[in-house]
């Protein structure tokens, strides 16, 4: 198996849990908390992968680092992650469940591109008018791209709408040269 598929399947399973716990966002920022604290701290990372640290000391280390500190269910399933050495698949994992909180809370994210750097307003339009579009929340991420003159492109998933100056000065001059 793909550890992309794997780490979905982890992720929905913890999803499972915190649904249990009515706290999707909160299981979130501590499996994200925990993926951030692999990728700060060297010596973290290195425990975990270490094959020469038994499954039943990293365990410990864990009861002993998370007790009372993350729900029951939370620990138990860093342990399951442990014991099934699928450890370093955490990052992946917390990845995958924000995704799939997003997906349970009808939300999703946008690239968004434009030319200039937008006002509060201008990006609040933007995101009202994708919001009515898909039908959904949706939470853009802006970046500012000069070369497209104008307008603005919108990454969605694979769904790419590109309503820049500069693919209609494209577009047209296709046209034009066409006719010629």
């Amino acid at each position: 198996m793909r550890e992309t598929t794997i780490a979905r399947n982890y992720a929905e399973a913890l999803l499972a849990l915190a649904g249990k716990g009515n706290d999707l966002r909160g299981w979130g920022s501590m499996i994200t908390d925990i993926a951030g604290a692999m990728g700060a701290n060297p010596k973290l990372r290195l425990f975990l992968e270490s094959p020469r640290v038994g499954t039943a000391e990293k365990n410990a280390v864990l009861t002993a680092a998370f007790t009372d500190k993350v729900p029951r269910n939370f620990l138990r399933f860093l342990q399951s992650l442990v014991t099934h050495r699928r450890q370093m698949l955490i990052p992946e994992i917390a990845r995958e469940y924000l995704d799939l909180v997003d997906a349970a809370e009808g939300r999703i994210h946008a690239r968004v591109t434009v030319s200039r750097a937008t006002s509060d307003d201008e990006m609040s339009a933007i995101t009202q008018q994708l919001s009515r579009m898909f039908g959904k929340e949706v939470v853009p991420h802006l970046s500012v791209d000069p070369t497209i003159m104008g307008g603005v492109i919108v990454h969605v998933g694979d769904t790419v709408l590109d309503g820049s100056v500069k693919k209609r000065l494209m577009s047209l001059r296709r046209r034009m040269l066409a006719g010629a």
